[in-house]
């Protein structure tokens, strides 16, 4: 197998800036869909003990003018966990949320747990989670160009980066909502990403010292994706596959870090393929351009 990734490299920068953009436009025009990790707000959970329809209580929280989510949990889809951003008069609404319940169902204050965080709260979450995210490229950065190069240790943030932004993206796209379980799916990914993407430049320092100045970069680069081509492949779609199983078959809470951990599977896979390689050698090319001209 031998496919030039190399020469291709603009028209998969821009399908990947196809969907950024889109998902951009989304953010732009009707923001991303923030759960109350970051907005602040109230989850409430309610054991209700006994078989129920959820579009049941969407029709009391509606009734009410209430804006919230419903998720069926539980062993027996007998609980509930119902999730609302924060607003004024908070305590009143929940307390006539509540009433209303014990009402519908016949419980009893032993039946409900409810956890609230302050829009303080929230903002914390969200600095926290952008620097959590930017200390793990620093060090990624910082090992990667320790062990290979400083190009190579851009080029593999750069991919980090793209498979980021396609994350937030597919998001706002899909309107998934942006809670903590999300950052933790990101976090995952990257360290996942990766690894694809430091076995490529592993594969290229070895051709590199085996070809040496016989093979032109992009040469060196394409021979190093080819060869791991089937490796990367294969560990990606058993990934793949056991997340869409998780999916399929978990919980609402485990559908919610399951659905962003497959679309960074297809995004890290493919800015390991398309954009770090490539992006590398574009790099190397135009800096012994510039040594050409400077040596003229």
């Amino acid at each position: 197998m031998n496919i030039d990734f190399v020469s291709k490299y603009k028209i998969f920068v821009a399908i990947s800036l196809v969907v950024i953009i889109a998902g951009l436009v989304v953010v732009i025009f009707q923001g991303l869909n923030l759960g109350i990790d970051f907005k602040g707000g109230t989850t409430i959970y309610v054991n209700i003990g006994k078989p129920y329809s959820p579009d049941d209580i969407r029709g009391i929280l509606s009734s009410e003018g209430i804006e919230a989510t419903v998720m069926q949990v539980g062993d027996n889809k007998q609980d509930a966990i119902i999730r609302m951003r924060h607003m004024e008069n908070q305590e009143e609404i929940h307390k006539r949320l509540i009433t209303l319940l014990k009402e519908k169902y016949d419980l009893t204050d032993e039946r409900f747990t409810i956890e609230t965080v302050g829009p303080t709260i929230g903002k914390d979450l969200t600095r926290n989670a952008i620097l959590a995210t930017v200390i793990s490229w620093v060090g990624i950065l910082i090992y990667v160009g320790i062990r290979f190069e400083f190009k190579s240790g851009v080029a593999a943030i750069v991919a980090l980066i793209h498979d980021v932004l396609i994350m937030v993206a597919a998001a706002a796209l899909m309107r998934t909502q942006i809670n903590s379980t999300f950052v933790a799916a990101v976090l995952t990914i990257i360290g996942y990403s990766i690894n694809d993407t430091i076995v490529i430049f592993d594969r290229v320092r070895e051709n590199h010292k085996k070809f040496g100045s016989k093979l032109p970069k992009a040469e060196i680069m394409n021979r190093s994706i080819n060869e791991s081509l089937t490796r990367t492949i294969n560990t990606s779609l058993t990934t793949f596959f056991t997340v869409t199983a998780l999916y399929v078959f978990g919980v609402e809470s485990v559908k919610e870090f399951s659905l962003p951990i497959l679309v960074g599977i297809i995004a890290g896979t493919y800015s390991t393929i398309f954009i770090a390689g490539p992006l590398w050698v574009e790099w190397n090319e135009k800096a012994r351009q510039r040594k050409l001209a400077t040596a003229k």
